[in-house]
């Protein structure tokens, strides 16, 4: 499946991750290229030698009072604050826009994942009895999205995908199709997910700590995504443009290289290309970009399912005014995406 946009346009950007909170920290980090990721405490796996990607510099009462913060899981406390962020970004007064034709759609792997480990421990261990309903509506990878736009008045369309390594990148070609469409003029997209100690557990007990389950991070990164002509009405600042976007399900034992070419054959020569899942992995997508300068997010911050939100907004951090880029993600079993990516405004300065 193939779709080309000349239509969409970025005007504001969030970021929270092990890097810290907000566009400077992932900026600082991009710039000196040290890893953010710490040791996993001995304490938690029983052995040592593991890193992850904790975005330990969050602090929710720094953002929402903590009453209200108790009763949001953390993948929520990230979406909320990653949201406001990136709206106030975009220079969105929400109190002057359509809130219907402003939605949201992100891409979550682990959200909830602590609160449906305390649920259902209570019912485990004490039957009906120790259930706490207010943990439920937290238990899912939809109550992100579902936070953010409450709290933020978001009316208009709220999605959310599971796909593996390629969540956010899932939610991000939806919502160009809906931008296009015309059904919305505004969309926050992009991806988030949380980190503790059980789903470590977990990956040690699924053999996965050195394979795909290593160095994983959490946070959030966001895009607000608009169409060209109402943020060029309302006057935004226009941070990038995505030109269009390819994906194909699954790379064919025996005609890999047709998948391939139906994601890169004719995209406009990049100077700046981002891997994202386990784009790095897949050797023939690789071999066609040699020459060209690679960023990755995953050795600085982690990554995760949804981590690729984080990726598009720090490949749009670097990408110079009027330069082209390509970002590039994967999971092992497929889906594989490919988005054209613009630096500035297509024709302005």
């Amino acid at each position: 499946m193939a779709s080309e946009f000349d239509t969409i346009v970025v005007t504001g950007m969030a970021a929270i991750s092990a890097a810290g909170v907000g566009l400077d920290a992932l900026r600082e980090a991009l710039a000196d290229g040290v890893s953010r990721l710490s040791p996993v405490p001995e304490e938690v796996l029983g052995e040592a030698g593991h890193v992850w990607g904790k975005a330990t510099s969050f602090r929710a009462a720094d953002f929402i009072p903590p009453l209200k913060a108790r009763k949001f899981d953390r993948a929520s406390l990230f979406a909320v604050v990653a949201t406001g962020m990136a709206l106030k970004d975009a220079g969105l007064d929400m109190e002057k826009v359509d809130r219907t034709r402003v939605g949201i759609m992100l891409g979550c792997g682990f959200g909830g994942i602590a609160n449906s480990e305390e649920f259902l421990r209570g019912y485990f261990t004490k039957g009906g009895d120790g259930l706490v309903p207010m943990l439920f509506p937290n238990t899912v990878p939809n109550a992100p999205a579902s936070n953010a736009s409450i709290e933020h008045g978001l009316k208009g369309p709220n999605v959310t995908f599971v796909q593996r390594f390629c969540s956010a990148e899932s939610a991000l070609f939806m919502a160009m199709h809906v931008l296009e469409k015309g059904e919305v003029d505004v969309m926050v997209v992009g991806g988030v997910d949380e980190l503790n100690p059980m789903q470590m557990r977990g990956f040690r007990s699924m053999g996965q700590l050195s394979r795909y389950g290593g160095g994983f991070g959490e946070g959030s990164g966001l895009l607000v995504l608009e169409r060209a002509d109402y943020a060029r009405r309302r006057g935004a600042r226009i941070l990038a443009g995505i030109g269009g976007a390819r994906t194909v399900g699954l790379l064919l034992p025996g005609a890999e290289g047709d998948g391939v070419a139906r994601l890169l054959d004719g995209q406009p020569a990049a100077e700046l290309v981002s891997l994202s899942g386990t784009a790095a992995d897949a050797a023939l997508m690789v071999e066609h970009l040699t020459a060209i300068p690679r960023l990755e997010t995953a050795p600085l911050t982690g990554r995760s399912l949804a981590m690729g939100g984080l990726a598009l907004v720090a490949h749009l951090l670097v990408l110079p005014a009027g330069a082209h880029g390509l970002h590039l993600a994967a999971s092992p079993e497929g889906p594989y995406y490919a988005f054209q990516l613009q630096g500035g405004c297509p024709g302005q300065p």
